[in-house]
C-alpha cells in the first residue's frame, strides 16, 4: 500500500483545502470524511453545496459517482460468505478503489479465504488511516505546496495509477480504452451520468469479450 498511499496524501490535502475553502467546519468536515470516505465523491458534494445546488441534487450525484462499490463489493463477496453481519458490514464501509484494487492484484499470492480476508483489512485499514490524517492536514494547514506542483492532479493521477497494473492483456487494454474515452465524451452529462453510463458500457464489453475467449 505504501506506493498508492503517497498518491493518496496529496489528494487527501486537496480535499481538506477544498472544504475548508467551502467554509465547511472542521466538524462538518470529518463528519463527512467518515460518513462519506469516498474521495471522488466528497469533493464532488462540496463542490455542488458551495454552488448552492438542492440537498437531492448533491446526494444523487455522490450516489452515482460510489455506484462502482457495487462492483467492487461482489467481487470481494466470497471471503465474506458465512461471516459475523458486523465483520460484513466493516469490510463494507471499509471498501475503496485503492484497497480492492491492491487485494485483487494480489489475489495469486492468497492462499485460502482467511488470508485474503487479513490482507484486505489490512490493505483497507491503513488506506482509511492516511485518508482521514491528509484530509485532516489539508482542513487546518491548507494547501501549503506551492501552486506551481499542481496537486489537484493527484486526485484522477491516483486512479490512473490503479488502473495501469490491471492491463494485462489486450482484452482489459480494449476495456480501459473505451471507459476512458466515454468518460471523456460523456463528462457533460448532469449528475455525473457520464461514470456511470462509461461504467455499465464497459462491462458490457468485457462481458461480450469474456463470452468470446470461453467459445475460443
Amino acid at each position: 500500500m505504501l506506493p498508492i498511499t503517497a498518491g493518496v496524501i496529496p489528494f487527501g490535502l486537496v480535499m481538506g483545502t477544498v472544504a475548508a475553502n467551502a467554509n465547511l467546519s472542521l466538524l462538518q468536515t470529518t463528519v463527512m470524511n467518515f460518513s462519506v470516505f469516498a474521495g471522488a465523491s466528497q469533493l464532488a458534494t462540496v463542490d455542488l453545496m458551495s454552488k448552492g445546488l438542492p440537498a437531492f441534487v448533491v446526494i444523487a450525484t455522490g450516489i452515482i459517482i460510489n455506484l462502482r462499490f457495487f462492483l467492487y463489493s461482489a467481487a470481494l463477496s466470497v471471503p465474506f460468505k458465512g461471516l459475523p453481519t458486523n465483520i460484513k458490514l466493516s469490510g463494507s464501509y471499509l471498501i475503496t478503489d485503492q484497497g480492492y484494487s491492491v487485494t485483487v492484484a494480489n489475489e495469486h499470492l492468497l492462499n485460502n479465504k482467511q488470508d485474503k480476508l487479513y490482507f484486505y483489512f489490512g490493505a483497507s485499514i491503513l488506506m482509511a488511516l492516511v485518508w482521514q490524517a491528509s484530509v485532516l492536514t489539508g482542513f487546518i494547514f491548507g494547501n501549503f505546496a506551492p501552486t506551481s506542483w499542481s496537486l489537484d492532479y493527484a486526485v484522477p493521477l491516483s486512479f490512473v495509477a490503479l488502473v495501469l497494473p490491471t492491463l494485462k492483456n489486450r482484452s482489459y487494454f480494449y476495456v480501459g480504452l473505451l471507459s476512458a474515452s466515454l468518460s471523456l465524451l460523456l463528462r457533460s452529462l448532469p449528475f455525473n451520468l457520464g461514470l456511470l453510463v462509461s461504467a455499465l458500457t464497459a462491462i458490457a464489453l468485457a462481458y461480450l469479450l469474456m463470452k468470446k475467449e470461453q467459445q475460443q
